[in-house]
């Protein structure tokens, strides 16, 4: 997955609407949340505080960052000798709260 738009949603002033934010959030896994976390904050960085698909995608974006480093179980605990791999959460946090641009 790329961080590349979809053509239609990147066309000039088109407006962003809840679906397009709708479209982005199917596709979320742990692999790919913060790929689609990044998209979702490209197309809602000029809307108002108040308009829907802004709403709705800074939700989102919470939801994608924790997806992105909570939502996978790494390592495989049942073989003998391999120890889990810890969460990225142990780590600094990449993305703290409040930035749109990551």
């Amino acid at each position: 997955m790329s961080e590349a738009e979809h053509p239609d949603r990147a066309r000039p002033r088109r407006e962003v609407t809840v679906e397009d934010i709708r479209q982005l959030m199917g596709a979320s896994t742990p692999h790919f949340a913060l790929q689609i976390r990044n998209r979702i904050a490209k197309l809602i960085v000029d809307l108002p505080a108040d308009h829907p698909a802004r709403v709705l995608g800074e939700r989102e974006l919470a939801r994608l960052v924790k997806l992105g480093l909570d939502g996978e179980t790494r390592g495989h605990p049942g073989e003998e000798g391999l120890p889990t791999l810890a969460s990225v959460t142990d780590a600094t946090d990449p993305l703290p709260a409040g930035n749109l641009h990551g």
